[in-house]
Formats: structure tokens, C-alpha cells, sequence
């Protein structure tokens, strides 16, 4: 309740109404009454001076009228120089109150700024937050989410092999096998060819025998490994 008071804030609210005329007057009358102290201040340290420039002068006199055999005048030299002494005592007393008092306002000007500080950032982080608002958070890390399902699915999709992939491999074999059949038959039908030589004599003895079966069997092999190639 003492800061809503220094703040201008009513109870149950969290924004600070505008500055009153009396506020005004109170932040004023702070800072006249620290520039009062330092005035008064500064004119004590010149009356200090002063009674500490009597005191050596008392004491110097006091001296010089015993060495005098003036005994009498010299005791007055001495008792003003006590005197003196209390005033300036009293003096250092009045400067020790007048810096409390200044560090006391000055303090209580930092403390309340410092407060009021703390006060527009708890205020500001309310709003910040109010402004945020809990279920638009929601929803974007909901359409984050939705987002990087998609972009899942469309690795996956992509991932997926591809028509070539499918194809049965023992099938494709049966079929090369079966093309490599087709061309061996094609071989084995077509006619021998007669020498030009033998055509001319007409003997048929010379014409090249049929290939016998292994070497039917390495063209095939050599085929193959063609194909396979």
C-alpha cells in the first residue's frame, strides 16, 4: 500500500495513473530540500574554518603572554580558545546531521526509483504476455507440427522405389533366357556355306562338315557370356 501511494496507484491495479499536483510539489520540495542541506553544508565547512583558524590563533597568543609572564591574559587566550573548541564541536555535529539527512533523501529518491523501475517492467512483461497470447502459441506449434508431418510423408513418398524397382528379376532371367534360345535356333537353321571352290569341281566332298555338338555347345557358351556382359 506505501508504494501504490508513492506511485499514484490505486488498490487492484497494475497501470500508474498520471502524476498529481501534489506529487509534483512532494518530488519538488525533495529536491529543494537536498539543495537546502548542501547550501548549509558548505556554509558550516566556512564557519569550521574559520573556528579552526581562531583556535591556533588563541593557542599562539596564549603562548606568547606566558612567555610574557602575562598570566592572566594568557588563561583568556586559552579559555576562548575552548570555546572556540565547542563551537567548532557543535559545528562538526550540525555537518554530520546535514550529510545523514542528504544521504537519507537521496537514498529514498534511488530506492523509489529503483522501485518504480521494477514496477514498469513487472508491468511490462504483464502485457508482453496478455499480448502473446497462450492459445496462438498453441496453434503455431500445431501448424509446426503439421508442417514437418508433411514434409515427412513427402521423404517418404520419395523414397519409395520406382517402377524398374519392382520388376520381378527371375522373370527378366527367364526371359533372357528364352531370347537367347530364339537366336541359338536361328544359328543352327541357317544352311552351311559352300566353299566357291567346290561349287566350281562340283565335289561335295569338300564341303565343311555339320559342327558337331561341342562346339555347338562352346558358341552357345560364348553367347551367353556376351549377354551376360
Amino acid at each position: 500500500m506505501v508504494f501504490r501511494k508513492m506511485f499514484g496507484l490505486k488498490a487492484g491495479s497494475s497501470e500508474p495513473q498520471k502524476p498529481t499536483k501534489k506529487d509534483k510539489v512532494a518530488a519538488e520540495n525533495a529536491i529543494n530540500a537536498v539543495g537546502n542541506l548542501n547550501d548549509n553544508e558548505e556554509r558550516l565547512e566556512k564557519k569550521r574554518a574559520l573556528l579552526e583558524k581562531k583556535m591556533d590563533e588563541e593557542l599562539a597568543k596564549a603562548k606568547a603572554l606566558n612567555s610574557q609572564n602575562k598570566k592572566q591574559q594568557a588563561l583568556l587566550a586559552l579559555k576562548k580558545k575552548k570555546m572556540y573548541e565547542t563551537q567548532l564541536e557543535q559545528t562538526n555535529n550540525l555537518i554530520l546531521r546535514l550529510n545523514e539527512q542528504r544521504l537519507m533523501l537521496e537514498n529514498q529518491r534511488a530506492t523509489v526509483e529503483v522501485v518504480q523501475s521494477m514496477h514498469n517492467a513487472a508491468t511490462a512483461a504483464k502485457q508482453t504476455m496478455q499480448a502473446l497470447n497462450v492459445d496462438r502459441v498453441d496453434d503455431l506449434l500445431a501448424n509446426i507440427g503439421e508442417q514437418n508431418d508433411e514434409m515427412m510423408a513427402v521423404q517418404e513418398a520419395l523414397a519409395q522405389p520406382t517402377v524398374m524397382g519392382d520388376m520381378d528379376d527371375e522373370e527378366l532371367a527367364g526371359e533372357l533366357e528364352m531370347l537367347q534360345q530364339e537366336v541359338l535356333d536361328e544359328e543352327l537353321l541357317k544352311p552351311a556355306p559352300v566353299p566357291a571352290s567346290a561349287k566350281a569341281d562340283g565335289d561335295v566332298s569338300k564341303l565343311p562338315a555339320a559342327p558337331k555338338t561341342s562346339q555347338v555347345d562352346d558358341e552357345l557358351a560364348d553367347f551367353e557370356a556376351e549377354l551376360a556382359a
